[in-house]
C-alpha cells in the first residue's frame, strides 16, 4: 500500500491547482497537529514560499525527515541550493547539454523555471529533467550566465506566489504528469505490495555483479517478501528515484561515478540503499582500507603507502615482485605486478599521475582467493575464486577470449570454510557497516592474508548461490524488508 501524499504550503489558498489523490495541508497543520507526527509513512511535497533556515518551510522538510517521511525538497537539497560550488559542480556535469540548449540565446543571461522537472518551453525539457534529477525540488529556477560559454550560476526555489498566472495551466499539467507517472508505476500489478525496490543495473557491463538469471531471482524473492522490484538502468532511475522505497545497486560502483551519486541521492530521499554511499566511499579506496585493517590488526600482505616523497626509498628497499594498486582499483583493473625496480618506477609514475597515494604490497602467490559474502554481519556464502588461466589475478583484462577472462570457482557451505577465514572476514566487514560485502582473503599454506573488502560483491546464478540456492536471494530481500519495516516502525521479521 502506497504512502499518503500531502502537499504542504503556507496557506491553503496559495494552491492554484489540484492534484489527484493528494491532500493539501498548511505548514502549521503539518508542524503542530499530532496526526501528522504519528504517520508511519507519508510523502511530503513542500511548497512553502521560503526554505530559509528556521522558517516554517525549513522545518517542514526537517521534521519530515525526522518522522521518516519522504520529503521534496529535503534539507540537504535546501542547503545545496545556497551553495554556488554545488551549482558549479552540476554545471560541469551537464556542460555539453547546457551549451547545446542555450547556444541560440543572444543575451548573456538566462533564467529557466523548472516545474516538477519540466519547462513551459519543450525545447528545454531535457535540461530541466537533468536539473530536477540533481535538485529534487518541486519548483525551482536555474540562473545561467554566459562568459565565453554558458555556466549554471545558481539555483533557487520558486515560491508559488512567483509563478506567473500564464504558467499556472502548465504547472497543473506538469504536476498531473509527475504524480500520474508515480501512481501508474504502482498500478501495473493487481497485487498490493508493501514496498517498491529499484535494482540498478548496466546491461552493457562486462563483469556485472549479478547475471540476468540472478537478477530475475532477486525480483522473484522480492515478490515473496511483499516487495515490488524493478530492474532499471541509470537513465530510468535518474528521474524516477522518488517512486521507490529502496535501491539495490547491481552495477560495479565507484566514487566518481553515477552509482555513488545515485546512492547518495537515494539516501537523501529516505530510501534504504545497498550499497550505502558510505560503504562505496570506504571500500573503493584501498588507502582507507589499509588504515582500517592496520588499526584492527588484521593480517595482510606487507603493505606500504607510496607517495612521491618515498618513491626512491620504496623502489630501493622493496623485495620483488610487488603489487602496485590504484586506490580505487576493481576487477583487477588498476592493479599491476612489478618484477623489478625499473618496472616499479615506470608503474609508480603512471599511477601517481592519477592519485597522490598508491598502495604497494608484497606479492603473495596463491592458486585461489577466498571470497566470504557477508550480509547484515552474517556470512552467507563462501567461494574459492581461482586465478585466470596463465595469469596471477582472478580477472585477466588482457585475455583475448571469454574463456580466459576469469578463473574457475568452487562454492562451499560457510561452515566448511576455514573458521579463521570467516572470522577475519566478519571482523573486517563490521568495520564498514551492516550491508552486503564480499571479503577477499588469500591463503598461502597455513597463512592467510586479507586482500580487500568489496561493497558490491558478485551474487551470480550458478556461482555464489550454488549452496543456498533460492535462499540467498530471499536473505537479501529479507534484509531490505527488515530495514524498511524498521524505518516505518513496523514489526521486524
Amino acid at each position: 500500500m502506497s504512502a499518503p501524499l500531502y502537499i504542504v504550503t503556507d496557506k491553503l489558498a496559495d494552491i492554484k491547482f489540484n492534484i489527484k489523490n493528494a491532500t493539501v495541508i498548511s505548514a502549521r497543520q503539518y508542524l503542530t497537529e499530532p496526526e501528522f507526527a504519528q504517520l508511519k509513512s507519508a510523502k511530503i511535497f513542500n511548497l512553502c514560499k521560503s526554505y530559509r533556515y528556521q522558517s516554517k518551510g525549513y522545518y517542514v522538510s526537517l521534521l519530515a525527515q525526522a518522522r521518516n517521511h519522504r520529503v521534496m525538497p529535503d534539507t540537504i537539497t535546501i542547503q545545496d541550493m545556497k551553495d554556488q560550488k554545488i551549482a558549479k559542480f552540476y554545471s560541469d556535469e551537464i556542460d555539453e547539454l547546457i551549451q547545446k540548449r542555450l547556444k541560440h540565446i543572444k543575451s548573456d543571461s538566462f533564467k529557466l523555471s523548472v516545474y516538477f522537472g519540466k519547462n513551459i518551453s519543450e525545447q528545454y525539457n531535457d535540461l530541466s529533467k537533468k536539473l530536477f534529477a540533481f535538485m529534487s525540488a518541486p519548483l525551482f529556477r536555474a540562473d545561467f550566465e554566459k562568459d565565453g560559454s554558458w555556466i549554471l550560476k545558481s539555483l533557487r526555489p520558486i515560491p508559488l506566489s512567483e509563478v506567473a498566472d500564464s504558467h499556472i495551466d502548465f504547472l497543473q499539467q506538469a504536476a498531473d504528469e509527475f504524480f500520474e507517472k508515480k501512481s501508474s508505476a504502482r498500478s501495473t500489478s493487481t497485487k498490493n505490495y508493501s514496498y517498491d525496490l529499484a535494482i540498478l543495473t548496466n546491461p552493457q557491463e562486462k563483469a556485472a555483479p549479478s547475471n540476468p538469471k540472478a537478477l530475475d531471482n532477486f525480483v522473484w524473492a522480492a515478490k515473496k517478501c511483499g516487495i515490488r522490484a524493478e530492474i532499471l538502468t541509470k537513465e530510468d532511475l535518474t528521474t524516477s528515484i522518488l517512486e521507490y522505497d529502496a535501491l539495490f545497486i547491481r552495477e560495479t560502483t565507484a566514487v566518481n561515478h553515477h552509482t555513488y551519486r545515485l546512492a547518495r541521492r537515494a539516501l537523501q530521499e529516505g530510501l534504504i540503499v545497498v550499497d550505502h554511499p558510505e560503504a562505496i566511499l570506504k571500500c573503493a579506496n584501498k588507502v582507507f582500507l589499509e588504515e582500517t585493517l592496520s588499526r584492527l590488526k588484521i593480517a595482510r600482505p606487507k603493505t606500504s603507502i607510496l607517495h612521491k616523497d618515498n618513491l626512491k626509498e620504496l623502489s630501493n628497499n622493496s623485495k620483488y615482485p610487488v603489487v602496485l594498486k590504484q586506490p580505487d582499483s576493481a576487477f583487477s583493473l588498476g592493479v599491476y605486478k612489478a618484477t623489478s625496480k625499473e618496472e616499479f618506477l615506470e608503474m609508480a609514475d603512471q599511477l601517481l599521475s592519477k592519485s597522490d597515494l598508491i598502495i604497494v604490497q608484497e606479492f603473495v602467490p596463491s592458486e585461489y582467493d577466498w571470497r566470504i559474502g557477508i550480509l547484515d554481519n552474517r556470512p552467507i556464502f563462501a567461494c574459492k575464486y581461482f586465478m585466470a588461466k596463465g595469469h596471477w589475478q582472478i580477472y585477466n583484462q588482457k585475455a583475448e577470449g571469454t574463456d580466459d577472462f576469469s578463473g574457475n570457482f568452487e562454492t562451499i557451505p560457510v561452515e566448511m570454510a576455514p573458521r579463521h577465514i570467516v572470522e577475519a572476514s566478519l571482523k573486517a566487514a563490521k568495520a564498514i557497516g551492516d550491508g552486503l560485502f564480499g571479503v577477499d582473503i588469500k591463503q598461502n599454506g597455513k597463512e592467510s592474508y586479507f586482500i580487500e573488502i568489496n561493497d558490491n560483491p558478485n551474487i551470480d546464478y550458478g556461482v555464489e548461490d550454488k549452496v543456498l540456492g533460492d535462499d540467498i536471494y530471499l536473505l537479501m530481500m529479507q534484509h531490505f524488508l527488515r530495514k524498511l519495516n524498521r524505518q516505518r516502525r513496523l514489526d521486524i521479521i
